[in-house]
């Protein structure tokens, strides 16, 4: 099924008796779907608001990222969260929506100076599991609702609602952006390193680590504030070795996990407190890792099958597999108090539980 108006998707979610597996693209959703009829929202495209003078956008979610990227680029404006493409990192084709990078709350490097993908947000539309459209938010940062429905569909992997059309506010493009790179250091000093940046008064937009490759820092913004910050900056780590500045390429490569394109494995996704990630990635045994926000989002590639999550024990996190299958399911289990409210939510938004029905157990 392929709606081509918010009506329509309506008016089938209604009268709708068996699950629906809701696709944007089909480009980075993780989690097995239980059987279910294919619902797509490619039909509800359009960019339905764009003022660039005051920094917002409302799109329709079919909506291609790489068209909303094009319209945004063309009046040097940009998504502040820098969305990650994982078509290489999960093998898959098709274009990324907008909507569907929303619905998994899809955030890059840039998120330890921008926020998420759900901070950006100010307003959504979706139809809930009756066949209700609801609105909620829009284009100023407002909202006076019982409950903050923009957020919490950022990250619903479409469990709670089809979303029809969002709304975001944006950054400008940079004038100027810097890297700055330190090389030889272990994973302890490199968290350490990161920390040092983004404590600093230098608004570092990106602080990463690639073992083996060295660690890198992003600056951005006018020229003249660029250089001064990335000088001030480099003192700041110059305890910690020799910095150089380096092509910013990297950052692309860190967004989309390119190190892990076409390498055997699974691939899991850790949010933890950074100075426990270099003890969690050596208690893992991963294959490879990768450290994104300052060591908060750790990328691991593991053997086949390994459960990671009863390898690692209890820690201050979660672990999310993003490719691979079993033991266990894709998303972290919650506590017992988190998943009786996450049961009470779908209970109200999607009584029938048509939604991607399977996708977050577990969760």
């Amino acid at each position: 099924m392929r709606p081509g108006s918010e009506a329509e998707l309506a008016e089938l979610v209604r009268v709708a008796n068996a699950p629906l597996a809701l696709r944007g693209g089909g480009t980075r959703g993780i989690g097995a779907v239980g059987p279910a009829e294919v619902l797509e929202t490619g039909g509800l495209a359009g960019i339905t608001l764009y003022e660039p003078g005051a920094l917002t956008l409302v799109v329709r979610a079919g909506t291609p990222l790489a068209e909303v990227e094009s319209a945004l680029a063309a009046e040097g404006q940009r998504l502040p969260f820098e969305p990650p493409d994982l078509r290489g990192l999960l093998g898959r084709g098709g274009e990324s929506t907008i909507g569907g990078v929303v619905a998994a709350n899809a955030s890059g490097p840039r998120r330890v100076q921008a926020g998420a993908c759900r901070d950006s947000l100010i307003g959504v539309r979706f139809v809930d599991g009756t066949g209700n459209v609801i609105r909620n938010g829009g284009r100023v940062m407002k909202n006076v609702t019982g409950i903050d429905l923009v957020k919490l569909m950022a990250g619903s992997h479409g469990t709670l609602g089809v979303i029809t059309e969002v709304a975001f506010k944006l950054l400008p493009a940079p004038e100027m952006q810097a890297t700055l790179a330190l090389a030889g250091l272990d994973d302890g000093q490199a968290v350490a390193a990161m920390a040092a940046a983004l404590g600093s008064p230098y608004d570092v937009t990106g602080a990463a680590h690639l073992p083996g490759r060295g660690t890198f820092l992003r600056l951005e913004g006018f020229e003249t504030s660029v250089r001064y910050r990335a000088r001030e900056l480099a003192r700041v780590l110059g305890r910690f070795g020799a910095v150089a500045e380096v092509d910013g390429a990297v950052w692309a490569e860190l967004r989309d996990v390119a190190p892990f394109h076409g390498m055997p494995g699974d691939v899991w996704r850790l949010s933890v407190v950074p100075s426990d990630a270099p003890g969690l990635v050596a208690r893992a045994g991963a294959e490879a890792a990768l450290y994104d926000w300052g060591g908060g989002l750790v990328w691991l590639r593991m053997a086949p099958g390994v459960d990671l999550r009863a390898r690692l024990g209890v820690f201050q996190g979660h672990a999310t597999r993003v490719r691979g299958a079993g033991p266990g399911p894709a998303f972290p289990p919650e506590p017992a108090a988190v998943a009786a409210l996450s049961a009470g939510l779908r209970a109200k938004f999607d009584p029938k539980g048509l939604f991607n029905p399977g996708v977050m157990v577990g969760a």
